[in-house]
């Protein structure tokens, strides 16, 4: 009988090509403690295997060179520890995965990685507004010529941040039976309409019904997401201007706060506008719950080599 060779498996491999691929698919949907249990292996052994599988498809899928980015922090243990998530949008797949935290020097180490031929195609960059990743982005040698898109999500995260400091002072404004509307809201009033259920949508009506300053943040808080379907920058400002205009007389300073942070990184969220510059802002935001997803499967990951592995081959094909 042939043995079967295979290089990326081990320098003497006791398994054949199916069963190391095997093992790696596997262990894109369950846990290594999960996969050596049902496979009867060794806990390092599945380890090993789905280490070299995810190089494998690595190697594969070749070194990237993008047109358009979409750059993130990950959270990657307690105290604050980050780590930078850049990538393709075009292509749809994270491209690197590094840095000691989410400064601008780390940032540096991606486009050193990627090299200055390559980051000058870059024609867009989308980010949130941390002004390192801009900073970096902008330098010479890295990509000045990119266009800088700011993350709708991240813009839109900062609106329903002020939506719950304004459910806040309104629960500390008022006293007795008037609370009892407000109190177990949260999830309801942060939600998109389209989102809830029934259950959720009835106590929401209540709320908004009984408080009539929640029930118009809750509305400047629905309308602003018709900022990102406009096509020209002119007919977007006409929009946030009227957005703004509704502010006045509402005593809602969170919300006032939010228009000036909108208003001062404005050319960073109007370049979305432009038809060239439609590229999938929910890709990173559904990259981000993938490895969410990933991390909690692992209950963290003591092996950061890993991770990265993990993280650079979730959306790649099944090989």
């Amino acid at each position: 009988m042939k043995r079967e060779r295979l290089d990326w498996v081990a320098d003497n491999p006791h398994y054949t090509q199916r069963f190391a691929v095997r093992v790696g698919r596997y262990c894109r949907v369950a846990t290594v403690k999960d996969v050596a249990e049902d496979l009867l292996l060794e806990w390092h052994t599945v380890k090993d295997l789905d280490k070299r599988y995810m190089q494998e498809q690595l190697d594969r899928a070749g070194r990237p060179g993008p047109e358009v980015i979409g750059i993130d922090e990950l959270s990657v243990g307690p105290r604050h520890t980050y780590r930078i998530v850049v990538s393709d949008l075009l292509r749809r797949r994270p491209i690197w995965f590094g840095g000691t935290d989410r400064s601008e020097g780390s940032m540096d180490a991606f486009y050193t990685w990627l090299g200055p031929e390559k980051s000058r195609r870059i024609r867009l960059a989308v980010m949130d507004m941390w002004k390192a990743f801009r900073t970096s982005t902008l330098k010479a040698g890295h990509a000045p010529q990119a266009q800088i898109i700011f993350d709708k999500f991240h813009v839109l995260r900062h609106l329903s941040t002020a939506l719950d400091t304004v459910r806040k002072q309104e629960y500390a404004r008022l006293s007795g039976p008037a609370r009892r509307f407000i109190k177990g809201q949260k999830y309801n009033l942060l939600s998109r309409w389209a989102n809830l259920h029934e259950k959720g949508r009835a106590a929401l009506k209540l709320l908004l019904h009984a408080n009539k300053r929640l029930h118009t943040a809750y509305l400047l808080k629905e309308s602003f997401g018709q900022l990102w379907d406009y096509r020209t920058p002119g007919r977007a400002l006409h929009f946030f201007d009227q957005w703004r205009d509704a502010l006045k007389w509402q005593r809602l300073r969170p919300y006032e706060k939010f228009a000036r942070l909108v208003e001062d990184h404005w050319e960073g969220i109007v370049s979305y506008c432009h038809d060239d510059n439609k590229v999938a802002l929910g890709f990173v935001e559904g990259l981000n719950n993938k490895i969410r997803t990933i991390q909690k499967r692992a209950y963290g990951f003591q092996d950061e080599a890993y991770l990265r592995l993990k993280i650079l081959t979730c959306t790649l094909p099944k090989r």
